[in-house]
């Protein structure tokens, strides 16, 4: 009898560890939650985040759809007029283009436990948004085909004339954010930037293509977001970096949650990575200036406080944006 109780104990043991390996063959197999991230982030940064994410979180994998910051809202538009949104997550280059969504009541708000070690200044106070990093507009130039601008006024010299490149605010955000300050900024202003339309400026799709045709010394002077000047320039590039003395226009590339996700839990997860001490970290590798501030900075930039920076309120530029973008059209031909 006790042998029988022992069989059938044995056979109970087997059954229940047959069931529990099922169970966890199961759940391995079991398909993830996929997360949609729009950005307009590099390609190689955009998918550096998401592997450090997807590592951090290997029940959620996320899937990039990656342009210039005009091209993804428009896409993410067209989808929410049609009411198939198909984005979880916004990661965009400026606040202007985040309070324009809130103001459509597109976005989520998500108080994140991380933003206490963010500075307030740089993230929205209901939570729809949060800033990611601080990315100033620089002068570039070519070390051996040009010579240092101290002031954005320098820019209208004769010598620049025929050699300078800018991105276009019809795809970069920054660039679109960068028209709306200079345009707002007193020293500057419109006059300033009608007189730059008459130095023969090439305008090209995004930052990338600036640093392309800077570096080959094609158009030896550019105006471009900083980190990937500071990046190239380590790396060899034959460039040199300016931060005007009369301040630069900064965009600190927010990240905000998708109103009416399905996916919201994941997408509060990937908000807080982002914002994380980890996920800052890995913004500095990469190059960024972060917002944290128990993250040191890369290599290559000044300190925080040492850049002076021209603010103009986002909802002002939000409200203005497509009125500046048409006057800068009018102005520059494009």
């Amino acid at each position: 009898m006790l042998a029988g109780r022992f069989v059938r104990r044995m056979v109970m043991a087997v059954a229940a560890g047959v069931a529990v390996a099922a169970l966890a063959s199961f759940a391995a197999a079991a398909p993830q939650k996929t997360l949609q991230l729009y950005t307009s982030q590099p390609d190689q940064d955009a998918a550096a985040l998401v592997k450090a994410f997807e590592e951090a979180y290997p029940d959620v994998a996320v899937s990039i759809f990656r342009s210039g910051t005009e091209e993804v809202i428009s896409r993410f538009l067209l989808e929410a007029e049609s009411g198939h949104r198909r984005a979880d997550v916004l990661l965009v280059a400026d606040a202007p283009t985040f309070e324009a969504l809130k103001q459509r009541g597109l976005l989520e708000a998500y108080r994140s436990p991380e933003a206490a070690r963010i500075p307030a200044a740089y993230y929205d106070p209901e939570g729809m948004y949060y800033g990611t990093k601080v990315m100033a507009t620089v002068i570039v130039y070519h070390r051996t085909l040009g010579k240092p601008l101290r002031r954005w006024a320098d820019l209208l010299q004769p010598s620049v004339r025929g050699k300078l490149v800018m991105p276009s605010p019809f795809y970069s955000g920054a660039a679109a954010y960068n028209v709306g300050v200079w345009s707002r900024t007193e020293g500057l202003g419109w006059p300033w930037l009608e007189a730059l339309a008459r130095q023969d400026v090439l305008m090209v799709q995004g930052n990338g293509a600036v640093l392309r045709s800077v570096a080959s010394g094609e158009r030896p002077y550019g105006t471009i977001v900083d980190f990937m000047a500071v990046r190239a320039r380590l790396q060899g590039s034959p460039i040199e970096v300016v931060y005007p003395e009369d301040g630069v226009p900064v965009i600190t590339e927010p990240i905000g949650i998708v109103k009416g996700t399905p996916n919201l839990e994941a997408a509060r997860r990937f908000v807080d990575f982002v914002l994380s001490k980890q996920g800052q970290e890995l913004a500095a590798r990469l190059g960024y200036m972060p917002l944290r501030s128990d993250v040191t900075p890369p290599e290559g930039f000044p300190a925080l406080e040492r850049i002076r920076v021209m603010a103009v309120p986002p909802a002002e530029l939000a409200a203005g944006r497509e009125a500046d973008k048409q006057r800068f059209s009018d102005v520059f031909g494009q």
